[in-house]
């Protein structure tokens, strides 16, 4: 399969209860370290990374992340007055890392980079430049794509780096990162004429399809796919929600199908409290 280590970086501006800068860094879909602003600390997430790394690892986790802190203080000054805004809660976000294919050794890398909640400025590794639709991103675009050292850098920590941490971090994490749990999947309404709610849970690794059959036929229409949620015990949930009147819902045989691991599970009956 596909093996993923990303990082989120998310700086925020104004005046709001979340600390200014906060890293998560993840393996696989779920959370292995933490960093915020407030306490300075890089923190473990998980069992095999505490065990497996030393004082110095997370002293210098803590230092670049409060480097990035400083960079990202300034990047959403900047984002701000090219935005013309000089008030109001601002959010910078940067996503970066690496995927590696077990199978087939092919790798990938991304650098993503939002401001408010849009695409702001996204590397295109297979071309080594980065591309944007914003105006306010095309002095940064022109700056980083010319620098062509710079480039090179971006290149060699998603393909060589990073994929190397992340073979070293799957070694670490092998008995939870390589293990397989089927989904509990359950057909969910409020009530009569509230949506339909298909909602697979307890799952891992993250990778799953939720579709819908009406009849025995695919059915698409007034469906509407929720984003992966990872739950406490670091598998995961996602669920899918179909609209359909009470009584399309009698007349026809509806049916949730939900894909993992090569494993199918259907569900047709609405489970009642």
């Amino acid at each position: 399969g596909t093996h993923s280590m990303k990082y989120f970086y998310t700086a925020v501006s104004g005046d709001i209860d979340f600390p200014e800068f906060t890293v998560v860094g993840l393996v696989d879909d779920g959370q292995f370290v933490y960093f915020d602003s407030n306490t300075m600390k890089a923190v473990p997430k998980t069992e095999w990374i505490e065990k497996n790394m030393k004082a110095d690892y997370w002293d210098t986790e803590a230092q670049n992340s409060i480097g990035s802190h400083q960079a990202f203080r300034n990047n959403i000054q900047v984002a701000k007055d090219r935005f013309n805004q000089s008030t109001g809660v601002h959010v910078f976000q940067k996503m970066y890392g690496c995927t590696w294919d077990e199978e087939t050794g092919n790798v990938d890398g991304f650098d993503d980079f939002g401001y408010d909640g849009e695409d702001f400025i996204t590397l295109d590794l297979k071309n080594l430049r980065y591309i944007t639709t914003k105006q306010e991103a095309l002095i940064t675009q022109a700056n980083w794509n010319k620098n062509k050292a710079f480039l090179e850098g971006k290149k060699q920590y998603r393909t060589q780096i990073c994929i190397e941490w992340l073979k070293k971090y799957l070694q670490y994490g092998e008995r939870t990162l390589k293990r397989q749990v089927s989904p509990q999947v359950s057909l969910l309404q409020k009530d009569s004429s509230s949506p339909v709610t298909c909602h697979a849970t307890g799952f891992y690794p993250s990778g799953v399809t939720i579709s819908w059959m009406k009849n025995g036929q695919d059915h698409h229409e007034d469906v509407e796919l929720g984003e992966l949620v990872p739950n406490e015990d670091g598998t995961f949930q996602k669920s899918s929600t179909l609209r359909v009147t009470p009584d399309e819902w009698k007349k026809n045989q509806y049916s949730c199908v939900v894909e993992h691991q090569g494993e199918t599970k259907e569900e047709k009956e609405i489970r009642t409290n």
